[in-house]
């Protein structure tokens, strides 16, 4: 029998509400999710679900109400926000890779700052810099470039090297590939499930967009108004929904059942 790779997250029953009285919005109702080391999670919903509330939660930008939550062995606690202590447990990928990244740092400079927030040396670490530049495909001339001389392709790479050269032990990301076309889409979550394999991370992906949950997950969490509808092995519950949300949101996408990320692809 196979043995089970360590829990890198652990989310049960985690409660979120912003505002109170008649106002208050309940976010994140009982949630409860894990996920082991060297898998994908991928998170779906509409917008509105609680996708990015969890996510914000996990990185501590949001606190949360009730329930546990289990990062890394980094235990949160329930009430006021509080970021991680270990930067290198999480790291997230940015939907807008443009705004995330200075526009005064070269690409070199970004990702030197990752590795050495106190001492962001360029020229220090120009090997480390270099290889991961390589590793997400841009050519090693790349670190001396602004974001604006980059593509928004070119510019999510950055942000990938940038969260993966520390080697946390979970990656968040959020909306990665909304902002690009299609063929864009495609290249960079290719080298995302290269990455992947490479290096065995663990990874939450989360998006609306379903062909490209199922190119890149092994498993799918599907929100509704904050709470869990179903979850399970990604094709299963792709090709088999239990819930009547989740084969609402599958109708909906073009050519289903054999939807993909590339139209050109022969159907599934």
């Amino acid at each position: 029998m196979k043995q089970q790779s360590p829990l890198q997250l652990f989310v049960e029953d985690l409660d979120v509400t912003f505002g109170s009285g008649s106002t208050a919005t309940h976010a994140l109702k009982k949630l409860s999710l894990s996920l082991h080391h060297g898998e994908s999670l991928g998170l779906v919903g509409e917008s509105g679900s609680g996708k990015s509330t969890l996510a914000k939660v996990l990185t501590g930008i949001y606190g949360f109400d009730s329930g546990r939550a289990v990062v890394a062995g980094h235990e949160l606690t329930p009430g006021r926000r509080k970021p991680l202590k270990d930067r290198r447990a999480l790291q997230m990928i940015p939907q807008d890779p443009y705004s995330s990244l200075s526009p005064r740092r070269t690409a070199g400079q970004t990702i030197a700052e990752a590795l050495d927030p106190k001492g962001a040396d360029t020229k220090k670490h120009r090997a480390t810099v270099i290889e991961w530049l390589e590793r997400v495909e841009l050519p090693p001339e790349s670190a001396d470039k602004y974001p604006y001389e980059f593509s928004g392709g070119q510019r999510q790479r950055i942000a990938i090297a940038r969260a993966l050269c520390i080697n946390p032990k979970i990656i968040i990301a959020d909306e990665i590939t909304s902002a690009l076309d299609l063929s864009v889409q495609a290249e960079v979550l290719d080298l995302l499930g290269q990455l992947r394999r490479e290096l065995e991370l663990t990874m939450i992906f989360i998006s609306h967009n379903l062909a490209v949950v199922r190119h890149v997950s092994d498993r799918v969490a599907v929100l509704f108004h904050g709470e869990l509808m179903e979850e399970g092995d990604a094709e299963a519950v792709f090709r088999n929904p239990q819930a009547e949300y989740t084969r609402q949101l599958l109708n909906s996408v073009p050519g289903r059942p054999g939807f993909n990320l590339r139209p050109d692809r022969a159907a599934a």
